[in-house]
């Protein structure tokens, strides 16, 4: 049995602590498993040396997780000050480890209906997309979708109330409209829920680069920017107005009609990627979670933004 098996499933404690982080022997640690994971387990870890965070992979996370890219993005992330700084990176053990940012909340879907964080919200997401950073994942929304029902399908499990072959077509035929080519993706985090966005108390700014990080970096590639803003407004579901807000406040004024409706189009992409995730996490996860439902919840919504884009684009696929 492998060490990350055995740390997955097994109590995470001192002598776990100690043995990722031998510099830390002899010294009290305090550890405190942390919420929100549904992927991996998650503690943070604290000692005289330092504040960290925790990351044990998942159960077979590597079926659609390359951790050498994920630790790629994160140092070049921390580089832009838009991510924590990578502490250690052990895949042999199934683990990562950064610095805890402390001093913060988490951000929820409420958050997003108020106009005075904006600012805050899309300056990283923004300094993401306009980095020219190279980095190692193409993360192509269709693509992904299409790994994600082969990894399914090898999972030999059916779901026949969901016309998954159908809505892939559908996406097929959307994704020739839009016809963006590799050549204009950009640096793009591809997970931007609400729980990723670690908010600085303005207390504590002084003691950061930003008000604001962004965590969890498993499925960063280069993609198109405007399925970035799509994924985000799939997960945190807010008004319309509160949308064009957001987008109004990432264009600055240049080009928001264009970038809209591109966002609308690739909005069905993100909810069927993490509905299809979901149900091969349903099949793999040792994790506590409602993942059918979830998925659920993610294949209605992408078939709502097909009616929607083709009611206000006329755009039917």
């Amino acid at each position: 049995m492998c060490m990350a098996t055995r740390l997955l499933d097994q109590e995470f404690n001192a002598t776990a602590c100690y043995d990722l982080l031998p510099e830390w022997k002899d010294l009290e640690v305090r550890i405190t498993q942390l919420n929100g994971g549904i992927t991996n387990k998650l503690y943070r870890v604290r000692s005289a040396k330092g504040d960290y965070t925790v990351r044990i992979y998942g159960d077979k996370t590597d079926l659609f997780i390359d951790r050498d890219h994920e630790a790629h993005t994160i140092e070049e992330m921390s580089k832009l000050g838009v991510a924590s700084r990578m502490v250690k990176y052990i895949p042999e053990r199934g683990v990562t480890i950064v610095e805890f940012i402390d001093d913060s909340i988490v951000l929820t879907n409420q958050h997003f209906l108020d106009a005075s964080l904006y600012p805050k919200i899309v300056e990283p997401i923004r300094k993401i997309h306009s980095s020219g950073v190279r980095l190692k994942k193409i993360f192509d929304p269709l693509v992904e979708i299409m790994k994600m029902s082969a990894i399914l399908k090898r999972l030999d499990v059916e779901y026949e109330e969901f016309d998954i072959a159908g809505t892939i077509q559908r996406l097929i035929k959307l994704s020739s409209i839009i016809n963006m080519p590799e050549s204009e993706f950009s640096p793009c985090h591809n997970d931007l829920l609400a729980d990723n966005f670690i908010l600085i108390n303005d207390d504590a700014l002084h003691k950061y680069d930003a008000p604001m990080y962004l965590i969890d970096w498993e499925y960063a590639g280069m993609a198109p920017r405007h399925y970035d803003i799509a994924d985000m407004f799939q997960e945190i579901l807010v008004p319309r107005e509160a949308e064009k807000g957001i987008v109004a406040q990432y264009c600055n004024g240049v080009d928001f009609d264009r970038t809209l409706f591109l966002i609308d189009l690739f909005k069905p992409f993100p909810d069927i990627y993490w509905f299809l995730w979901s149900l091969i996490q349903l099949n793999v996860s040792k994790i506590t979670f409602d993942y059918y439902n979830y998925g659920k919840v993610k294949y209605e919504n992408a078939l709502k933004n097909l009616t929607f884009v083709q009611e206000a684009y006329g755009v039917a696929v």
